[in-house]
Formats: C-alpha cells, structure tokens, sequence
C-alpha cells in the first residue's frame, strides 16, 4: 500500500496558506511532482518565485537529488530568500528512486547550513518532504526576570 497522501492533503500539512510567496529550486520537468506543485500553487494562490527573484518568501520548495551538488550550500542560499520563521520543505526522491537523498545526508547538512530538521513524510509516490527552519541566535536561553 502506498503512504503517500493526495496533493491537496500533503499541501496542507506543509502548512500553505492563501497569498504565501513561495520560492522553488530545483525543479526538474523530468521527475518533479506536477500534481503536489499544481496544489501547492492553487492553495497559495500564487505562481512560484525561482532564484532571481528579490522578495523575501515565506516557504522554499527545494527539489533535491542525490548528485545536484552541494546540500549545505543549498540550503544556506534558500534561507537568504526566507522570511525568519518560514521553512525550506526539502523534497527528495524516496528509497530505491535515482536521486535518493541519504537521511544522514541530511541531517548532517541542516546543522551545518544553521538549520533544525523538524518533520519528514511521504510528499507524493516518489518524493519525501523533509522541513527544515532556521536555528535562531538566543532562542534557547531562559528569559531574564
């Protein structure tokens, strides 16, 4: 039995929203969910920034194999287009799919990059969506009285 859920229910647990600017990298005609981009663009309302653009976003959609290259580099490169709470929600090929991502890969290059790994899940029949957001100076410290 396949794990992976609708388009419409894996947009919503990446948490998209109406009017959300949204930056996607990586993308790739060949082997990119078409089905989860079409909802993810018809939930926020809007069309996909890609790395030209100068706005500030409030999600990444970064489509990631295993041979495009350097993941820490990747991902610092997306947090400098995201607002300060907003996630990178790193896509990559499931087990046993070219392209396939190592989850040790990946925790060992969101650290690295200044970033927590929060959730992983099945994004689609052969994509997982890992979210990642920024770690921030001082936020384990205890409030001063």
């Amino acid at each position: 039995m396949n794990s992976a859920q609708s388009p419409a229910a894996t947009v919503e647990r990446l948490g998209i929203s109406k009017d959300q600017l949204i930056l996607e990298v990586g993308f790739d005609d060949s082997d990119c969910d078409k089905l989860l981009r079409q909802a993810i663009i018809d939930k926020s309302g809007t069309q996909f920034l890609d790395a030209s653009a100068q706005e500030v976003v409030d999600a990444v959609i970064l489509w990631w194999r295993e041979d495009d290259g350097d993941l820490v580099d990747e991902l610092v490169d997306a947090l400098t287009y995201l607002t300060e709470d907003g996630p990178i929600w790193l896509l990559t090929p499931k087990v046993g799919r070219v392209g396939y991502v190592e989850a040790s890969d990946i925790q060992d290059a969101a650290p690295t990059a200044g970033m927590s790994l929060t959730t992983s899940f099945p994004a689609g029949a052969d994509w997982t969506a890992t979210r990642l957001v920024a770690r921030h100076a001082g936020s384990n410290k205890k409030k001063s009285k």
